[in-house]
């Protein structure tokens, strides 16, 4: 996981590099692109199941699986900009989710 992790912290910088915003605004904007990517998913889904009248079948399975990819990126690098200490952060929310979700016995 660390070399994932090594990636999306170059990815960042090198969105950083090339943003005219910083501090917050970077981090709002990052959190709004992670709706839009996830918009793009569902316009993949709706093409797959042709319910676009329009477009028709217009997308593939592969075609939503990166753009679910894409979302998964983009909120990777969100929380890269929230905290130096990302990849922690959700290291350990996952193991929280894990505990609490995957316990033997678990009635959810």
């Amino acid at each position: 996981m660390d070399s994932v992790w090594d990636s999306i912290v170059g990815l960042t910088e090198r969105l950083d590099r090339h943003s005219r915003h910083d501090g917050d605004m970077r981090r709002v904007l990052q959190i709004l692109k992670i709706g839009e990517e996830a918009g793009e998913a569902a316009e993949a889904v709706i093409g797959v199941m042709g319910q676009n009248p329009r477009k028709g079948f217009s997308h593939t399975w592969a075609d939503v699986e990166a753009e679910v990819c894409d979302v998964i990126i983009t909120a990777m690098v969100a929380l890269q900009r929230l905290t130096p200490d990302a990849r922690t952060v959700f290291a350990e929310h996952l193991d929280r989710i894990a505990r609490r979700d995957l316990a033997e016995g678990s009635g959810r």
